[in-house]
């Protein structure tokens, strides 16, 4: 996707297009925000422009170079991500050794590692050395959702660059224009979406309308607590993606209970049932329940079993009956 198709971070993609124009591009980059805003797109795209044959500020598409990056075939763009829980040694041991030699065939060798606050103590040494003692030809990308996991010591060695939550209407147009979607989903996706184009994209995939309704009918009877488990999807990423749209929707019930505004609202769609809630539900008890979906998805994250996080969960929740 070329810089011009980035929706949402023009600012962020004039910085890195004056760099490149004015040959001021730095060894190492941080690209942070939360999940879904583009970061790694344009990781890819910067290696794309720093590379391409035919352009020095975006780049063709149609070049060999361009082309390859495309395909995840180029021998000087790496990719490095977590794999399991952590990013590993031997994978930043890659970076070092290759980091030694000039570029196979571009001209800047670039890695990119997504999910950088997912480096060990190790790892996160060892790149830190790599970051101390920095090679021209080379360019490092790092993002991250949770750039306050990272060391300072990596975070002052980067240009950070924050990638910001987009507006419902620009990923209204991103779902019209690049996946077809009709008007109406399209807006209400983006509303509950948290900014996050990536997510508006799963919640399109997942049937989101209904798994919300289908969340909202089993906190109105508690008795359906025992199936709420069930209900979030049968890998780890479902889940997580599922318990972040649960969680937005508390969200909005303390946010209505103390401002009685809509216009507040991620999910507008169900503000009706949103309002009843927060009739009925103590501020105490909804800030129960977000931190009790927060620590659900740190367990997951961390590769508890899901089932029985889930479970325990849907135990400790507080629900009322709306009435």
């Amino acid at each position: 996707m070329p810089f011009r198709d980035i929706y949402g971070q023009e600012k962020q993609v004039t910085v890195l297009q004056s760099a490149m124009k004015r040959d001021r591009v730095p060894h190492a980059y941080l690209f942070h925000g939360i999940q879904g805003v583009g970061k790694k797109t344009t990781a890819q795209a910067l290696a794309q422009a720093l590379n391409c044959r035919e352009n020095n500020a975006d780049f063709c598409g149609r070049c060999p170079s361009c082309l390859k990056i495309g395909r995840g075939s180029h021998p000087d763009v790496v990719v490095i991500e977590p794999e399991g829980i952590f990013i590993k040694l031997n994978k930043i041991r890659e970076i070092q050794h290759q980091i030694q030699f000039r570029p196979f065939e571009g001209k800047k060798r670039v890695f990119i590692i997504t999910d950088a606050d997912r480096m060990n103590d190790e790892s996160a040494n060892a790149l830190l050395k790599t970051l101390e003692e920095p090679r021209p030809s080379n360019i490092l990308i790092l993002t991250t959702c949770r750039v306050h996991k990272l060391p300072q010591t990596i975070v002052s060695r980067c240009q950070k660059i924050r990638f910001n939550p987009i507006r419902p209407e620009i990923i209204t147009s991103f779902l019209r224009d690049r996946v077809s979607m009709d008007a109406q989903p399209a807006r209400t996706i983006a509303s509950s979406a948290g900014g996050s184009i990536g997510k508006a994209l799963q919640m399109g995939k997942e049937s989101f309308l209904d798994f919300k309704n289908d969340m909202i009918e089993m906190l109105s009877t508690p008795l359906s607590l025992l199936s709420l488990a069930d209900s979030f999807g049968k890998d780890r990423e479902s889940a997580l993606q599922r318990l972040d749209i649960f969680r937005g929707w508390y969200r909005d019930v303390l946010v209505y209970r103390e401002l009685h505004d809509v216009e507040k609202l991620m999910h507008r769609d169900i503000a009706d049932v949103t309002e009843r809630f927060s009739k009925k539900m103590t501020g105490a008890d909804i800030l129960h329940n977000i931190k009790t979906i927060r620590d659900a998805q740190d367990a997951i994250e961390h590769s508890a079993n899901r089932q029985l996080v889930l479970e325990s969960m849907a135990f400790r929740l507080k629900v009322l009956n709306p009435g």
